[in-house]
C-alpha cells in the first residue's frame, strides 16, 4: 500500500497532492522502475476519495512520464531517465533559490546570512 497523506487544509487539490507524493517516492527510489501502483479503485478506496480524483493523479503522472499504464494489467513506474528527473529537480531548486536571493537582496540580507540559513535547513534532516 502507498503511504499517501491527504491534507484537507492544503491549498493544493487532492489529485495534485497524490501526484506530488508519488513523484517524490519515484524520485527518491522508494518506488522502483517497473513497480506496480495500486489500481485506481484500490487507491481511491484506501484514501477514501473519488476514483476520478485518483484517475486524474495517475493521468498527470503518465503525461509527465513517471508512470505508464499497461491496459488490462495496471499502472507501473516508468523507466524514466534518472538524469532527466534530476535535471527537473535542479531546475526547481534554481527557481526557488532565485526567488530567495531576490528577496534577500531587496531586504539587504547578506549572502553569508542566506548561506547560514541554507546550512541550517540542509542539516535539519
Amino acid at each position: 500500500m502507498l503511504n499517501i497523506i491527504i491534507s484537507n487544509s492544503s491549498n493544493k487539490p487532492i489529485y495534485e497532492q497524490i501526484k506530488e507524493q508519488i513523484k517524490n517516492k519515484i524520485v527518491s527510489n522508494e518506488l522502483k522502475v517497473g513497480e506496480q501502483l495500486p489500481s485506481i479503485r484500490n487507491l481511491a478506496k484506501d484514501l477514501r476519495i473519488s476514483v476520478i480524483t485518483t484517475k486524474n493523479a495517475y493521468e498527470e503522472l503518465e503525461k509527465e512520464g513517471y508512470v505508464e499504464t499497461i491496459p488490462g494489467k495496471g499502472v507501473y513506474v516508468a523507466n524514466k531517465n534518472i538524469e532527466l528527473i534530476r535535471e527537473e529537480q535542479l531546475q526547481k531548486i534554481e527557481d526557488l533559490m532565485d526567488t530567495a536571493v531576490s528577496i534577500a537582496k531587496i531586504s539587504s540580507i547578506s549572502k553569508k546570512e542566506v548561506q547560514n540559513i541554507l546550512d541550517i535547513l540542509y542539516e535539519d534532516d
